[in-house]
């Protein structure tokens, strides 16, 4: 899964390989040793085959030039003072390493491989200061490298990865695309085993969060307001026509996507809390509308499957990818000229799978699954008056009354910017008052009249209208007593 380097990295790193350095003079003062000196004049602006030769014939003075060892400091402690040497230095580590992958394997075999190099991650907090991100580009580098190689568990690397990560996320909430691709796409690197995705995930909140943002903005929906992606307003028109929101390009778009592929492997683990916390299936619903090009879609669809394939998931998130519109999204996928095989192969197993699901549900199961999922719609059993009729007493009495608790839960959100949800959740309290009055008690013990009562003066017109209609019945009830 190889990327193309992000394009301000590969320029930063081009003019440090183009910058004269005076390393003669870093000699005499100190900086670095004669030895030092000789390994790098033996490597640095030579042949790529010709440097393989002379690293792969002694391997541990250059492992000794990189991280130190019986014979003195690492190059990069010992030229703490030299920023120009410290940049030129982790240029140059990183292209021996690409170049001569067996150093990579050794530079492990030290005591303590990350040592003079994740001090640097804090070098500056200024987000463009080149030491960082020259540095973390090389531990990407280095721990994608060996991961590949080996699949055991590392432990001086599980100690570097939080440190890496917390790094790369700042550059995440950087408002400069540019820096945040760089980081996205380091993070695609590190995510190639399952201990490194379980360590991102524990990070969850500096390292899934902003992503989550990104792809918010992406489908036009900041954090807190989802109305847009719940009701699926955008079109792929105007989406493909004008670019995507909030200024997010197709490439950051693509490497986001990519990294919560990854991150979705982990399904069994993360698939109930990432969308109790993100409402991933509303997010990627939305974003499986906008999606310009087959491979986000593939992306797309390939995450959802991950998510919702693992046992432990499927009777938590189907339902909810059931109320989020999703079968009804694969079927107007299907219409479209699809080429990928296993893009098509991903939306042929995501459609049985929600087709088996939804063709077993019954009206109230969908009416269920809609509450528990939180977010209310003005789907058809909430106006059905024959639903009302036949399942009201239901609705209050089952599982002990699971869902008029998840009706109060909802109704005691503000919903700034999706007032919807409150004027739907009104007309369900008329509905269970008017077919079930002896049950009044039990609702206002739950609190629910008092706040339908102070929804009388919000500021939108149709929760006013539907919690005035929801008080009228417990007045109503309570004159004819």
């Amino acid at each position: 899964m190889s990327l193309d380097p992000p394009t301000y990295l590969n320029s930063l790193q081009n003019n440090i390989r183009a910058r004269p350095i005076p390393w003669e003079g870093a000699v005499r003062a100190g900086t670095i040793t004669e030895n030092d000196l000789k390994r790098i004049k033996a490597v640095d602006k030579v042949r790529k085959d010709q440097r393989r030769q002379t690293v792969e014939a002694d391997k541990d003075a250059y492992r000794s030039l990189l991280l130190g060892g019986d014979q003195g400091k690492s190059v990069l402690e010992s030229a703490a003072k030299r920023a120009d040497v410290i940049q030129y230095m982790l240029v140059l580590a990183s292209d021996l390493i690409n170049d001569v992958p067996s150093l990579a394997s050794a530079l492990f075999e030290h005591s303590n491989p990350y040592k003079p190099f994740l001090p640097l991650l804090g070098h500056s907090t200024n987000p463009e200061d080149a030491i960082p991100l020259l540095t973390s580009s090389f531990l990407a580098n280095l721990i994608s490298t060996t991961q590949t190689d080996s699949s055991k568990s590392n432990p001086a690397t599980n100690e570097a990865l939080p440190k890496l990560y917390n790094y790369l996320s700042t550059l995440t909430k950087s408002q400069d695309s540019g820096l945040q691709d760089i980081a996205v796409q380091e993070f695609s690197a590190l995510l190639r085993t399952k201990k490194a995705r379980e360590l991102f995930w524990k990070q969850r909140q500096d390292t899934l969060n902003p992503l989550i943002d990104i792809l918010r903005a992406a489908a036009g929906a900041a954090r807190d307001s989802d109305s847009t992606m719940w009701s699926g307003k955008t079109s792929i028109r105007s989406a493909t026509e004008a670019g995507l929101s909030g200024g997010v390009g197709l490439q950051l778009l693509y490497h986001v996507l990519l990294v919560i592929w990854q991150l979705s492997f982990e399904g069994p683990l993360i698939g109930k809390d990432l969308e109790k916390e993100q409402e991933i299936l509303a997010l990627y619903a939305q974003l499986l509308r906008l999606s310009p090009k087959e491979k986000t879609t593939r992306l797309l669809l390939s995450t959802l499957l991950n998510l919702l394939t693992p046992p432990t998931n499927r009777n938590t998130l189907i339902p909810i990818a059931t109320t989020v519109r999703l079968p009804a999204l694969c079927s107007n996928l299907k219409a479209r000229h699809l080429t990928d095989p296993d893009l098509l192969e991903d939306l042929s197993t995501l459609t049985t799978m929600l087709s088996d699901y939804t063709s077993s549900q019954t009206t109230f199961d969908e009416y269920a699954a809609e509450i528990l999922s939180g977010r209310l719609r003005w789907s058809p059993p909430h106006r059905d008056a024959n639903f009302w009729r036949e399942n009201a007493r239901r609705i209050l009495d089952e599982n002990s009354s699971e869902l008029p608790k998840k009706i109060v839960e909802i109704l005691g959100k503000k919903w700034e910017d999706d007032k919807q949800v409150l004027a739907v959740a009104c007309n369900d309290v008329a509905w269970l008052v008017k077919e079930v009055p002896e049950k009044r008690v039990q609702l206002e013990k739950l609190g629910v009249k008092a706040r339908v009562m102070e929804l009388m003066a919000d500021e939108n017109e149709g929760v006013r209208w539907e919690s005035l209609r929801a008080v009228g019945e417990w007045l109503r009830y309570g004159f004819e007593e």
